[in-house]
């Protein structure tokens, strides 16, 4: 079972949510799913109606930075190459 980091921002308030609301979240996901079954996923272009795609990538980069340089590294990349076999 693996699970995608996306779609916080559309289903916060599309116009008044902060990074710090969108922060239990993330660390949430990552306790329950753990760096090696956790996906980053840009949610575009849905996420134009809440937030950027750079701004989310780099919210999302925010998010992590407590995690090891591999363990980014596999949200951000490996798990999503290893899952779909890409």
């Amino acid at each position: 079972m693996v699970c995608k980091l996306s779609g916080l921002v559309t289903e916060a308030d599309h116009l008044r949510w902060r990074p710090e609301q969108l922060r239990p979240y993330v660390a949430h996901l990552i306790e329950s799913f753990g760096p090696t079954r956790l996906l980053f996923g840009g949610d575009w272009p849905v996420a134009k109606l809440a937030c950027g795609y750079t701004r989310w990538l780099g919210l999302a980069r925010n998010f992590t930075a407590r995690l090891t340089a591999a363990e980014q590294t596999a949200i951000f990349e490996g798990n999503a190459a290893r899952i779909y076999r890409i």
